[in-house]
């Protein structure tokens, strides 16, 4: 073997040394970036919830929508009626505050949905129902900020809704996972539900499965009772 031909082959492994600690570096961090999605997840969703009370009653600049936001008083003193008056919100208005253990944050939830509600909060679909009326009331939220700890919630944990006009207590009755282009559960239903869902968390990029649960209605406290229609 000449010597020129041997120098070139020695010099192979000191290439691989000084490589393997650069190599380590980057797949190191690469799985640091990844350990960190969840944390900087919730840190999105604490601030969120933060900033809620610089966000005023207004006219956004690029869709024209009017989002309003109202005080939800979630420590009622006065009496309660297992029946009463709902009060319909507009579209864009903050209509309920969604609380449960498992999710963590008092969650705020706006009547209507589009791109910017969503970024406010979590969304009640106006094709649905509101709480206190007869069917499906159906709730969504991006998995990445308010419904971040949706897959948390197991059968027979409670979700309260608190609304202008009452609170609502459902428990939760069965876990779901279906297609975004399924509606069996986001449509009309004979049974007083609520349905939350959200996107399954994909790191890879957007998913076409939904993850929610369904619950059941437990109780109503309105706030004021059904007036008597007139005769």
């Amino acid at each position: 073997m000449s010597k020129e031909k041997k120098n070139k082959n020695s010099s192979r492994p000191a290439i691989l040394y000084i490589a393997t600690p650069f190599l380590a570096a980057a797949i190191c961090v690469g799985i640091t970036a990844v350990a960190m999605i969840k944390p900087a997840d919730k840190l999105k969703v604490f601030a969120n919830l933060a900033f809620m009370d610089n966000l005023k009653t207004g006219v956004s600049d690029e869709t024209g929508l009017v989002i309003r936001e109202n005080e939800i008083d979630t420590e009622h003193k006065g009496e309660t009626y297992s029946d009463g008056e709902i009060i319909r919100p507009k579209f864009g208005e903050l209509y309920a505050l969604l609380r449960s253990e498992k999710l963590e944050v008092d969650i705020p939830v706006y009547w209507g949905s589009n791109s910017e509600l969503l970024e406010h909060g979590a969304c009640h679909a106006s094709s649905s129902v509101l709480a206190g009326q007869k069917g499906n009331s159906v709730i969504s939220a991006h998995v990445d900020t308010f419904f971040a700890d949706l897959d948390k919630m197991k059968e027979g944990d409670t979700v309260t809704l608190t609304t202008a006009y009452g609170e609502f207590i459902y428990k939760v009755r069965e876990e779901i996972t279906f297609d975004n282009s399924n509606r069996k559960y986001v449509t009309v239903s004979k049974d007083d539900r609520l349905t939350l869902y959200t996107c399954k968390n994909d790191i890879l990029g957007a998913s076409d499965q939904r993850i929610g649960v369904i619950c059941d209605l437990e109780e109503s406290r309105y706030y004021e009772p059904k007036k008597e229609a007139d005769e």
